[in-house]
């Protein structure tokens, strides 16, 4: 199961990030300058490769992740977050499961809302990843099952095809926007089987414009720093929550999940009607030019 050499890459800001044996190694430019969240948890105001490296390597530091010593921190930490909404909405039981990603484990089925939270907390788009033990049988034993031990493969479309076959019928996915065309896939699946998929498609920063399309067979759309999600998949949205780093509600499901995460909140919020998307320019992530 565990392999000799421990070898992940990630998606960070737009950059390609590999951790070898827990150490980092940033492979191009971000394709973001500034980033709120990034400034207002880590205290970079400007994005270049060594910011990057810096915020990765204490995120292992931190929390273990892509190491055999992974925590799985069940705090809510980004406003609006996926693993935040889907914690939530399972909780309150409008999601049976979840098939996320996580590092050392790849795609994962999990019907405990707090191993979503755990896995997701502060992890960021895994291109591959390679299998770690203790990971492994952390989810194992707390509520989750990993779709291939052996290879820590990630397949949504596989993932979403287990849980179906471990009976539940209400089942939130998790897409990275460079694997954008397996939303449709999952779509298409999901009506065959006769079962509900809340898709969230997540880290589109570097979703290309040949996919960005594929985007619209998703409930759920987290814009990031991508000019394409903003112009062409925001004004398809019902409903969009935060102004920064919109996350766009695009049928009724993902508004009816969007209200549950409002509801369960205890924070002030106002609402008004607007044509989407809804931008404040100077509070949104810059790219680099």
């Amino acid at each position: 199961m565990k392999s000799a050499l421990s070898v992940h890459e990630i998606i960070n800001r737009g950059a390609r990030v590999l951790i070898r044996n827990g150490e980092v190694f940033v492979l191009t430019e971000p394709m973001v300058s500034y980033c709120p969240f990034v400034a207002a948890v880590y205290g970079f105001k400007h994005i270049d490769k060594t910011a990057v490296k810096r915020a990765v390597e204490m995120r292992i530091e931190k929390f273990g992740l892509f190491t055999d010593r992974r925590a799985f921190p069940e705090n809510l930490v980004v406003p609006y977050g996926t693993s935040e909404i889907i914690k939530t909405c399972m909780e309150a039981g409008l999601l049976d499961c979840a098939v996320t990603v996580c590092d050392g484990a790849g795609t994962v089925i999990s019907w405990s809302p707090s191993l979503v939270q755990g896995i997701g907390a502060y992890l960021t788009g895994i291109v591959s990843t390679s299998p770690i033990e203790n990971t492994i049988r952390y989810i194992e034993r707390h509520g989750g099952a990993v779709l291939d031990a052996e290879t820590a493969r990630i397949d949504q479309v596989e993932g979403f095809r287990r849980a179906v076959e471990l009976g539940y019928r209400r089942v939130a996915v998790t897409v990275a926007g460079f694997r954008a065309c397996q939303i449709p896939r999952i779509r298409a699946l999901a009506r065959r089987l006769g079962v509900d998929a809340a898709i969230f498609s997540v880290c589109n920063t570097c979703v290309k414009a040949g996919e960005v399309d594929c985007l619209r067979d998703a409930d759920v759309v987290c814009a990031g720093a991508s000019r394409l999600v903003k112009s062409r998949i925001g004004p398809l949205a019902r409903m969009q929550l935060g102004v920064g780093i919109p996350v766009f509600m695009l049928t009724k499901l993902a508004k009816d999940l969007a209200l549950e995460y409002i509801r369960s909140s205890e924070i002030g919020y106002v609402a008004f009607r607007c044509k989407m998307p809804y931008l404040v320019e100077e509070r949104s992530p810059k790219l680099r030019e």
